[in-house]
């Protein structure tokens, strides 16, 4: 996927990519070492950082426009990439020439979401969100749902603590807060709702 960016963008002859990453902290440390003008990314990537690192590069760099092309169509994802500091949101399948106007847009100072996007936050805002029979995870801080994820993608407690650079002890902490408001009762219900979160959004 990202190899397929870098032939679209790198076709325009203005635009020229400078580097890639496939995890959080080795995109954090190329992007302040290559300074681009421009950072991609999803919410959801390879050591499950996506959105800390939006908010890192917002503490770091906040004049660095931050375009997030994502797998997942819900508003949940989309509000907690904004909130983080990203100033666009798009799905990917966008056509070619739809993500290269959006890169154009927010280079030019500008904010983008895609129509699907606008969609599901107007049918949100006009009270027509399904409505689930559990808590929705939308009720999961970042961080919890970092871990949910990951868990739901095959991860155990100690992969999970060290794709997010914290203890195992925290990662267990993070498990307690998550089975608590999801209504969870043990670790069995906590692990089979993340592999079919995970499933249901194709993160495995």
């Amino acid at each position: 996927m990202r190899r397929g960016y870098r032939s679209l963008l790198e076709a325009e002859p203005d635009l020229v990519v400078c580097g890639e990453a496939g995890g959080a902290a080795a995109a954090l440390s190329g992007i302040l070492e290559s300074r681009p003008d421009l950072v991609i990314t999803d919410v959801t990537l390879e050591d499950g950082g996506g959105i800390e690192l939006i908010r890192d590069l917002r503490e770091r760099r906040p004049e660095l426009p931050i375009l997030v092309v994502s797998m997942h169509d819900e508003m949940l994802y989309a509000e907690r990439a904004l909130r983080a500091g990203a100033r666009g949101y798009v799905m990917k399948g966008e056509t070619d020439a739809d993500l290269v106007l959006t890169v154009r847009t927010l280079l030019a100072g500008g904010l983008h979401l895609s129509p699907r996007m606008q969609r599901r936050a107007l049918e949100q805002l006009a009270g027509r969100a399904a409505p689930t029979g559990q808590p929705a995870e939308s009720a999961l801080a970042d961080r919890e749902l970092e871990v949910f994820e990951l868990l739901g993608r095959g991860f155990s407690t100690r992969e999970v603590a060290e794709a997010l650079h914290v203890s195992p002890k925290t990662v267990e902490t993070y498990r307690g807060r998550i089975k608590d408001k999801l209504g969870l009762k043990d670790s069995a219900e906590l692990l089979h709702r993340a592999v079919r979160y995970a499933q249901e959004r194709g993160l495995v």
